[in-house]
């Protein structure tokens, strides 16, 4: 494995992201139609937050067997914002950090996800699941 190889080679570009005028049910769609499990939050371009599924699923029912758990879920999404629920000002990378780099910094926080930013503007994300898919790559 080379040790200098830049995030930008294994990063996600195609980063679909909210705003704070995105409601929870949005980011859940989203989470459930593009099988993603973080979601960036800008302000214009600027990143603002993060949002994971897990951040969601602390603050759902999925887990109990409950009569009406869905109505329960969606009243509860309805009712907090994509602000009370996200991560605020999360670390930010640049794409010429290497790969060693990023796994460094995930590897001694406790999130799975990195925004990626040029000029403050949101230009991709990498995830753990990222690093693991190089790694497999690495041993082909």
């Amino acid at each position: 494995m080379k040790s200098n190889t830049p995030i930008s080679k294994i990063m996600t570009t195609n980063v679909i992201a909210l705003t704070l005028n995105n409601s929870l049910l949005d980011a859940e769609q989203l989470f459930k139609s593009y099988k993603i499990r973080h979601i960036p939050v800008v302000r214009n371009k600027d990143i603002i937050g993060i949002l994971s599924l897990t951040d969601l699923q602390r603050i759902s029912f999925t887990d109990l067997n409950i009569e009406h758990h869905d109505e329960i879920e969606d009243t509860l999404f309805e009712n907090l914002s994509v602000e009370q629920v996200m991560i605020k000002n999360p670390i930010q990378i640049v794409s010429t950090k290497t790969i060693k780099e990023v796994a460094e910094i995930l590897s001694k926080n406790e999130f799975h996800a990195l925004p990626i930013v040029e000029d403050h503007e949101l230009i991709g994300i990498v995830t753990t699941t990222d690093l693991l898919n190089y790694m497999i790559s690495q041993y082909d």
